[in-house]
């Protein structure tokens, strides 16, 4: 696919795994679903009378039994109709050679489904009645049916879904049913408020907000097998352009949606983390998780990595049941469930780590659970180790024995390790003025979108701009492996009342560094690799419920996490902290004047001039786990 391609798009590609294959593969994947299965649709009673479509293809062989491999999805589980038949089942065409039986479920209010639709529906832990429900309860509910109506099943399910099918099946292994014994959530969505999707640390990731839910958010009056997924007319490629020019976001309903798009309006209603979005976090509810999980994510997930690694974070801190995995390789969203996995934007990783995932993660990991096949090794956490390009197997994430090393600013753009005890000299800070109407870039690139592989991109165009400020290590003598979550503090002051602060971690490449592709456009020498970067909206600096203005002049600290990396500095290269205040359009503007961000007017964005401490009172840093 292009990169230009918005995200939109992306989503919807990454939710439905494809075979990468050529097209008589396809076609012969097509050929043996035909050949080996029979299609089944039912309407599947919740407890509240409400009924979910669900399309089921059993083996045609009935001489055996098969477990049951369950998906839940809001966007569709087309085609429709007996006759018609999905060109490939499962989460690779491996499980259906082996033999399950595949469910397909249209969850509530979409698609052929009865009821009404809610977006990350919340979970109600003391339900009093049928009425109660949620999607852990209607993933009970289909569980039960299931296995007690699908003719030769073994009585074992297991459920695994990307994105918010992820939600989905992250969902369903809450208070999950006894026949639901392994889980396998991917990319999930689990809070849309701190680092999911559409707002991290409290700051709104804008182009992807707005150009899936203009779509995706239209209302569904009935059950339908139609569906757009036409992806919202901006009358222009230029998102930097468009979104400037949409100005406040209290513009964009009146101009661009005109109150048809029921979430927008509740996403503007909601500019902190209230009940409204504490609801939706369904982080709070990971625990007592009795079925086998394997949590799957991409490194490079623009979407979802956050609940990748929460998701496994809070199964493991109370973990009652199976064992619990994590499998993250160097994927964009969904990429580990098609194509080779063997290259991403301009990087290259020397191995088919997607296919590798297919054959020796997930697929064993079912086989063991559904069917009593292979062994159960696999290790805690299955992680690729970019850099050296190669896997690593942990028992524990992040990994044990890893050493906290905290990288210091300093003076004359230096980034020192601490352990350098190099005094710096007090009244040491780097200005830069901080412009609403010229905000940086978050990509070199002419798009509309979020492109999936962003979170590699060369970040030699923003360290060129005056208000970037760079923080460099000298050149490297051996490897340093960072291996877990990467912590920002920063001392800072504003002339305003309020900043957003985005922190990137890069790893710098050697002027040598040779060329993937000798005819290509990017140059690789020099070429600066975006490991890992995150926003903290600075109201939010002392809790996402609790905005705070910043107090004009004054030095102020502002902690935050950026998530989790495995990547490694190799000798010759360089480790660069970039810091800013803007990252347009990918992040919506910070008037830099305290205030409701999503009512604010035009004229409250304003200029400022922004400070980062760098002295031994203040000392701004970013603190990593270096595996030795």
């Amino acid at each position: 696919m292009s990169r230009t391609l918005p995200a939109l798009v992306w989503l919807f590609a990454a939710v439905v795994p494809a075979s990468a294959q050529s097209p008589n593969s396809r076609a012969d994947d097509a050929a043996y679903v035909k050949a080996h299965y029979t299609k089944f649709e039912y309407r599947i009673p919740m407890r509240d009378g409400v009924k979910l479509f669900t399309a089921v293809y059993v083996p045609k062989d009935d001489s055996q039994k098969y477990p049951i491999h369950l998906t839940r999805t809001p966007y569709s589980v087309a085609p429709y109709g007996v006759d018609n038949y999905r060109s490939t089942l499962g989460p690779s065409m491996l499980f259906a050679r082996s033999g399950y039986i595949f469910a397909y479920q249209d969850v509530r209010g979409k698609w052929m489904s009865e009821g009404e639709f809610v977006n990350m529906r919340p979970y109600i832990p003391n339900k009093t009645g049928p009425k109660d429900v949620d999607e852990s309860s209607d993933t009970y509910d289909t569980v039960d049916w299931l296995v007690k109506n699908i003719p030769n099943n073994n009585g074992k399910v297991g459920q695994s879904g990307i994105s918010y099918p992820g939600f989905y099946t992250a969902a369903g292994m809450i208070d999950a049913h006894p026949a639901l014994v392994a889980s396998s959530p991917q990319a999930p969505v689990t809070d849309w408020f701190s680092g999911d999707d559409f707002h991290h640390n409290g700051a709104f990731f804008l182009p992807h907000c707005f150009n899936f839910i203009a779509g995706f958010g239209k209302a569904r009056p009935e059950p339908t097998k139609k569906g757009s997924r036409q992806p919202f007319d901006h009358g222009t490629p230029d998102g930097y352009d468009f979104f400037l020019k949409m100005g406040s976001l209290a513009n964009a309903d009146p101009k661009y949606l005109h109150g048809e798009i029921a979430f927008w309006k509740d996403l503007m209603a909601h500019g902190s983390f209230d009940e409204f979005w504490k609801a939706r976090n369904l982080r709070a509810h990971i625990h007592d998780i009795r079925p086998a999980v394997l949590t799957v994510g991409g490194w490079f997930d623009a979407e979802n990595l956050y609940g990748s690694l929460e998701t496994f974070k809070k199964a493991d801190a109370s973990k009652t049941g199976g064992p619990n995995h994590i499998c993250m390789g160097p994927w964009n969203h969904g990429g580990w469930s098609r194509g080779d996995g063997d290259k991403l934007g301009d990087l290259t990783f020397n191995a088919k780590t997607s296919e590798y995932f297919r054959e020796n993660v997930e697929f064993p990991f079912f086989e063991f659970y559904l069917k009593g096949k292979g062994h159960d090794n696999l290790a805690k956490a299955v992680v690729f180790e970019t850099g050296t390009n190669r896997w690593r197997k942990y028992d524990s994430w992040p990994p044990k024995g890893a050493v906290e090393t905290a990288f210091r600013f300093a003076p004359q753009h230096q980034l020192i390790p601490i352990f350098a005890n190099q005094p710096v000299e007090s009244g040491n800070a780097d200005a830069f003025v901080s412009d609403p109407a010229k905000p940086v870039p978050f990509i070199e690139q002419t798009l509309i979108g979020m492109p999936s592989d962003y979170m590699t991109r060369d970040q030699r165009f923003a360290e060129r701009r005056s208000d970037v400020l760079s923080y460099t290590t000298p050149v490297l003598d051996r490897d340093v492996t960072i291996a877990g979550p990467i912590e920002a503090e920063l001392w800072v002051s504003t002339t305003g009342t309020d900043a957003d602060w985005i922190v990137k971690v890069i790893d710098v490449y050697p002027p040598d560094y040779p060329d993937h592709d000798p005819n290509g456009i990017v140059k690789m020498g020099n070429y600066h690799q975006l490991v890992r970067a995150e926003v903290m909206r600075g109201k939010f600096r002392e809790g996402l419920d609790k905005p705070k203005p910043f107090e004009p002049g004054k030095p102020t600290l502002v902690k935050f996490s950026l998530p989790d990396a495995n990547h490694t500095f190799r000798p010759g290269h360089r480790i660069q902290v970039q810091v800013q205040s803007s990252w347009f359009p990918l992040v919506d503007r910070n008037p830099q004047t305290f205030c409701d961000i999503y009512a604010a007017k035009d004229s409250d964005f304003k200029a400022q001039t922004h400070k980062v401490f760098y002295d031994d009172t203040h000392p701004s840093k970013v603190s990593v786990r270096v595996v030795k």
